[in-house]
C-alpha cells in the first residue's frame, strides 16, 4: 500500500478534512519564509485535534538541533523532515536529542543527487524537484533507488496513479496539488487518495 502525506497543514478545517480522509501523514512546515509556515504554538493546537492514526511530520530547513528536538520531544510531531543542507553529521547529532524517525529530503536533478540520497543516514528519504515548487522532476533518474522513499514534486490526482504504477515508491508527498487558491481542498485530497487506490 502506498503511503500518502498531505503537507502544509495550517488550519483546523484542514485537520478536520484529513481526519475524515485518513492519509498516513500530514506535514507542519516550520520554515519562516514558507507561505505555509506554522508557529510552534499553532502546530501544537492542530496536533491535538489530529486523529491518532495520522502521523504529523515537522518540516525544517537548516534549523538548530535544539529547535528541531524541542518540537519533536514535545510530541508536536511524530517524525522530523529535513529539507535543507543538513548532512550526516547533523543527523547523527539530532539523534542524540530525539529518537523520532528522520526523513531527509533531496532535490533531484542528476544522478549524483540520487547517489547522495541513497547514502542518506535518514530513516527515510524524500525525493523532490525543489522546496515546494510544485514541479515534477525526471522520474527516470530514480529507477535505481532500492531503499524506500517518498516521492514529491508536482504531484496531483492526475499523475499520482502513474507515479505509483511506474515507480512503486514507499509513499507520495503532496501539498500544492491538493490546494485551490492556496488552501487545502478536501475534494482534491479525496481525489488524490482515490488515484492511488486508497479510497
Amino acid at each position: 500500500m502506498t503511503r500518502v502525506k498531505f503537507c502544509g497543514m495550517t488550519d483546523p478545517s484542514e485537520i478536520e478534512a484529513v481526519n475524515r480522509l485518513r492519509p498516513d501523514y500530514i506535514g507542519f512546515v516550520f520554515v519562516p519564509w514558507s507561505k505555509r509556515f506554522l508557529e510552534v504554538s499553532r502546530a501544537r493546537e492542530l496536533k491535538q485535534g489530529l486523529h491518532p492514526s495520522i502521523k504529523a511530520v515537522g518540516v525544517f530547513v537548516d534549523a538548530s538541533l535544539e529547535a528541531v528536538a524541542k518540537v519533536a520531544e514535545e510530541g508536536i510531531v511524530d517524525l522530523v523532515q529535513l529539507h535543507g543542507a543538513e548532512d550526516g553529521s547533523y543527523i547523527d547529532e539530532l539523534r542524540k536529542f530525539t529518537s523520532k524517525p528522520i526523513i531527509q529530503a533531496f532535490r533531484i536533478s542528476s544522478k549524483s543527487d540520487v547517489e547522495r540520497a541513497r547514502a542518506s543516514k535518514g530513516d527515510l528519504i524524500l525525493l523532490d524537484a525543489g522546496a515546494g515548487a510544485g514541479e515534477t522532476f525526471d522520474w527516470s533518474l530514480i529507477g535505481s533507488v532500492e531503499r524506500p522513499y517518498l516521492l514529491a514534486g508536482g504531484l496531483d490526482a492526475g499523475n499520482a496513479g502513474e507515479a505509483v504504477e511506474r515507480l512503486r515508491p514507499y509513499g507520495l508527498d503532496v501539498s500544492s496539488g491538493i490546494e485551490t487558491e492556496g488552501r487545502k481542498d478536501e475534494e482534491k485530497m479525496a481525489a488524490f487518495l482515490a488515484a492511488v487506490g486508497r479510497i
